[in-house]
C-alpha cells in the first residue's frame, strides 16, 4: 500500500484565461523569468543550472533533447534557450510515476487528465503493464516485459502485422540496433515523425538536387547576407536561431524576411538573454526586413512571383539570375522560365493572398543579396503540394547560384533533436536497394525488400485489423497523429502496443488489448554499461553529427537504456540470431563500428566523432554534385495550385503554443500570443468573426470537411482574434488533430494535412 496519496488534478476551478498583444521582443527577460519559473517549479535549482552550463557543450556535455538546431561553434557557451531549459528541466524533474501512482488511478480515470497533467506526473520509473481487470497498471519485470513482447510478435501471421515507430529522441546508436531488429525480424514496417513532418523536405530535394537533406550549416548562416524564413514561428520552434539572426543584422546588416500567415514575435525583434549588456540596457536587434503574411498555402505563390520577378528583370539586369551557373550545373530552365512567363500576376496575388507590390519588396531583397539562405518548417511542409513548394524554392535559389557555396543553399529546419539522425541510420519505410545491401553485408541479415507502412498507413492498418503489435520508441503517438478519435480506436484495436519513454502520456492511456509501459534513461542521466559509462551521438539539423554524455544520476535504478530495450526486445524475439546483441548494449562503440561498416559517410565512425565538435556528414550538393536523374540540379515545372478554401470555408493550420514542445505541454499559457490559461481555442481574423456574428472569446463548434465527404467537429472552443489573414484560421495541435481526416494526406508526400485543413465555424449550441 502506498504511504502518501497521489493528489488528483482538479478539472474544475480553472483560472481565468485572458489574451493580450505581447509587445517586448522575443527571448529577453520574459525568456529569463520564464526559465527562474520552470527550475523553481520542478525544484531543479542547482543541478538545473549546471545543465545549463553542460548542454550542446563541445566538452563532454549532453545534447539536448529539445530540438535539433546545430551547437557546432568551436568555444560556444551558453547555447541554449527557453525552451530546451523547459525541456531538460521537465525530464530531471523530482516527481515519480512508479507502481504507487498506478495503484491509486485506472486508465478510465487518466484518460481524462489533460496532456499537461500526464506529463506533469512526473518521470516513470519500472516497466508496467496493463491489467484489464482492474483497469491499472502493474509492475512487471523486464525479463517478462521483453517475453510478452516476444510472444505476440512470434504469434503474428507475417513479420508485417508489426509496425516499429520512432521519434525524434531517439539516438544514433540505439536507432541503428531499432531498424536492425525490425529488418532482422522481417520487416520494413519503421514509421516515424518525419512522415508527419518533413518527409516533403526530403522528397522534394532529392528531386530537385540529389538529397533529402539542407546543404547549409552553421557557418553559412553566419556568413550570408539574405535569409528567408519561410512558415515557422523562430522564437518558439527554434529559439537558438535567434542569436544567427541578431548577430547577422548587427555586423554585416543582414536583411531577413518571415513568411508566414502569423507575424509571430520573433519576426519583430528579440534579446537573446546570454548578450548580458542588451539584457541590462534592454537593447534589442531587429529581426525581420520584411514580413509577408500569405494566406494559408499561399507560400508557393510567393515563391513564384520571386522568381518571375527576377526573370522579367533579366530582360534588362544581366545580373538578376545567374546563367553561366544556370547552363553548366541545372537541367529544365527554360521549360521553368515559360511556365512562370505564363503565371499571371493577378493569380499569383490571388493565391498568396499577399500584394504584388509586397512580393516585390521581397524580389528586390533576394535580388540585392550576393548570397540568400531560405529556410522552412511544417508551415510549408504539412500541405497538399509541399513538394512542388519546397521545389519552388529550390528553384528561386538556383535562378542566382544560390546553391554550393559558402552562405547560401536550401535549410529545412527539423523540430526534434535526432529526427534528421533517425533516417540518416535507418528509420526508412522505403529504404533504397543500395542502402539494404550494404546493411546486409557489413550485418549478415537478408532484410525484406518490400516498403512498409509509414504513420498514416500504420495507423489505418491497425484500424482495420492487418497490423497487430504496435512498438512506439519515444514520442506521443496518440496525441501526435492526425484524426484522433480514429486513431485512438486503431490503437486500442492492436493485441499488444509497447511504449518506450520517460514520462506518462496520452499514448499509455490509449492502449492496445495487451500494454506495456517501458521506461527509459533520459538524454541528461549517466547510461552505465559493462564497459563503462556510454556517450550517445546524434545528428543535428544541419548534418553534423557529435557525441552526448549524461550527467546526473537515472531517476530510478530500473530504468534501461534504449540500446539496451531494443537488445532485450530483439534477443526474446529472435534467440537464434547471430546479431551480437549482448555486446552491442554493453559497449556502445561496437554499434558504431558497424555503423561504420553499414552507413555510408559513417566511416571511422568513433574516432572521427571524438573529435571536439563531430564531424559532417559529406552533402554531395553542397559540392555541385547531383545525384539526380539528370546529374544535374533539376529545375521544376509545377502548376500554381488552388490554395483558397471552398466559399464561406475557412483554412485552419495546427500549431504549437510557445509553452509547449512538440506534443509536451508545460502549461496553458502561449506567451508571445498573449494567451493565458487556454488551449482550447482557434485564432481567427476579426473579420472572420464579424461575418460570423462571433466576438472575443465566445463559444464556438468548429467542423471539417474531408475529402471523403466526412465531416468532424469538436465543440465548446473559444474564439479569439489575432493578426491572420481572411480565410484563414489557426489552432493547437493536439487539441485540433481531431479535425485532420485521417484519409487527408498529400499524394506527394503522404504526410497528413495537418496545416491544411477545411472548416466552418458556428456559435456553440446551449447545452
Amino acid at each position: 500500500m502506498p504511504k502518501k496519496k497521489t493528489p488528483t488534478p482538479k478539472s474544475s476551478n480553472k483560472p481565468k484565461f485572458s489574451q493580450n498583444d505581447y509587445k517586448h521582443p522575443a527571448a529577453a527577460w520574459g525568456a529569463a523569468f520564464s526559465v527562474g519559473r520552470v527550475l523553481l517549479e520542478q525544484r531543479e535549482i542547482v543541478e538545473g543550472v549546471e545543465a545549463v552550463f553542460k548542454m550542446n557543450h563541445e566538452d563532454g556535455g549532453f545534447d539536448c533533447p529539445g530540438c535539433a538546431w546545430p551547437d557546432d561553434r568551436k568555444g560556444l557557451k551558453m547555447d541554449i534557450c527557453e525552451n530546451g531549459i523547459k525541456h531538460v528541466t521537465w525530464e530531471m524533474t523530482k516527481k515519480r510515476v512508479g507502481r504507487e501512482f498506478f495503484f491509486e488511478h485506472t486508465v478510465t480515470e487518466l484518460l481524462e487528465w489533460s496532456d499537461f497533467q500526464l506529463e506533469d506526473a512526473g518521470r516513470l520509473t519500472e516497466p508496467m503493464v496493463y491489467n484489464p481487470n482492474t483497469d491499472k497498471y502493474d509492475p512487471i519485470n523486464w525479463e517478462d516485459a521483453f517475453s510478452l513482447i516476444a510472444k505476440h510478435l512470434k504469434a503474428l501471421p507475417s513479420a508485417d502485422a508489426a509496425s516499429f515507430y520512432t521519434s525524434g529522441r531517439l539516438s544514433n546508436e540505439a536507432t541503428f540496433l531499432y531498424q536492425l531488429f525490425a529488418r532482422e525480424f522481417g520487416t520494413n514496417n519503421l514509421p516515424d515523425c518525419s512522415n508527419m513532418c518533413h518527409e516533403a523536405s526530403g522528397r522534394a530535394l532529392m528531386a530537385s538536387i540529389g538529397t533529402g537533406k539542407g546543404t547549409c550549416d552553421l557557418n553559412d548562416w553566419q556568413n550570408t547576407d539574405a535569409i528567408f524564413v519561410m512558415g515557422v514561428n523562430v522564437a518558439t520552434n527554434a529559439p537558438r536561431m535567434l542569436t544567427a539572426l541578431g548577430d547577422g543584422v548587427k555586423e554585416r546588416n543582414m536583411k531577413i524576411v518571415h513568411i508566414n500567415p502569423l507575424i509571430e514575435v520573433a519576426a519583430t525583434d528579440a534579446i537573446t538573454p546570454h548578450e548580458i549588456m542588451d539584457m541590462l540596457l534592454f537593447r534589442s536587434t531587429k529581426t525581420s526586413s520584411l514580413n509577408l503574411q500569405p494566406r494559408i498555402g499561399g507560400d508557393m505563390a510567393i515563391m513564384r512571383g520571386i522568381a518571375k520577378y527576377l526573370l522579367e528583370l533579366a530582360e534588362t539586369d544581366v545580373a538578376a539570375i545567374d546563367k553561366a551557373f544556370i547552363d553548366k550545373y541545372t537541367a529544365g530552365f527554360e521549360s521553368y522560365r515559360d511556365v512562370c512567363k505564363s503565371t499571371s500576376w493577378d493569380e499569383i496575388e490571388r493565391q498568396a493572398g499577399v500584394p504584388r507590390e509586397e512580393i516585390f519588396k521581397a524580389a528586390a531583397i533576394y535580388r540585392s543579396a550576393p548570397r540568400c539562405i531560405i529556410s522552412w518548417c511544417l508551415g510549408v511542409t504539412q500541405h497538399e503540394f509541399a513538394v512542388d513548394t519546397i521545389r519552388e524554392i529550390t528553384n528561386v535559389l538556383l535562378l542566382r547560384a544560390n546553391i554550393g557555396r559558402e552562405g547560401a543553399g536550401p535549410c529545412p529546419i527539423r523540430g526534434h533533436s535526432n529526427v534528421q539522425g533517425n533516417r540518416t541510420c535507418g528509420i526508412d519505410h522505403r529504404p533504397s536497394e543500395d542502402w539494404l545491401a550494404r546493411l546486409d553485408s557489413a550485418c549478415g541479415i537478408r532484410s525484406p525488400r518490400e516498403h512498409g507502412l509509414d504513420t498514416v498507413q500504420t495507423i489505418e492498418a491497425m484500424y482495420k485489423g492487418d497490423v497487430g503489435v504496435f512498438i512506439g520508441m519515444g514520442g506521443n503517438f496518440a496525441s501526435a497523429t492526425p484524426d484522433t478519435e480514429y486513431t485512438f480506436e486503431a490503437l486500442r484495436r492492436c493485441g499488444l502496443t509497447v511504449h518506450i519513454s520517460t514520462k506518462l502520456n496520452r499514448s499509455h492511456v490509449v492502449h492496445g488489448k495487451e500494454a506495456l509501459i517501458l521506461p527509459c534513461l533520459g538524454r541528461t542521466e549517466f547510461d552505465q554499461q559493462s564497459a563503462g559509462q556510454q556517450q550517445i551521438t546524434v545528428e543535428d539539423s544541419m548534418s553534423m553529427v557529435h557525441l552526448s554524455k549524461g550527467m546526473r544520476a537515472p531517476a530510478s535504478s530500473s530504468l534501461k537504456s534504449e540500446c539496451a530495450i531494443v537488445s532485450g526486445i530483439a534477443r526474446a524475439t529472435l534467440p537464434e540470431s547471430k546479431t551480437p546483441w549482448e555486446k552491442y548494449t554493453g559497449n556502445y562503440d561496437s554499434i558504431r563500428d558497424k555503423m561504420a561498416e553499414a552507413l555510408v559517410g559513417f566511416e571511422n565512425f568513433n574516432r572521427r566523432v571524438r573529435q571536439p565538435l563531430g564531424f559532417r556528414l559529406a552533402q554531395p550538393a553542397r559540392e555541385l554534385i547531383f545525384h539526380t536523374d539528370t546529374g544535374r540540379a533539376n529545375f521544376s515545372c509545377a502548376p500554381l495550385h488552388d490554395a483558397l478554401p471552398p466559399p464561406g470555408k475557412l483554412m485552419m493550420c495546427t500549431l504549437r503554443s510557445h509553452d509547449q514542445f512538440n506534443t509536451t505541454v508545460y502549461s496553458g499559457n502561449d506567451r508571445y500570443r498573449g494567451v493565458k490559461n487556454l488551449r482550447t481555442l482557434l485564432f481567427m481574423n476579426e473579420e472572420d468573426m464579424q461575418e460570423r456574428n462571433l466576438k472575443q472569446f465566445d463559444f464556438i463548434d468548429i467542423t471539417s470537411f474531408a475529402k471523403d465527404g466526412t465531416e468532424r467537429t469538436i465543440k465548446q472552443f473559444r474564439v479569439v482574434k489575432y493578426n491572420i489573414p481572411r480565410g484563414s484560421a489557426a489552432g493547437y495541435m493536439p487539441e485540433c488533430n481531431a479535425l485532420c481526416p485521417i484519409g487527408d494526406y498529400s499524394a506527394q508526400s503522404d504526410q497528413p494535412l495537418m496545416k491544411q485543413v477545411v472548416i466552418d465555424v458556428k456559435p456553440s449550441q446551449a447545452t
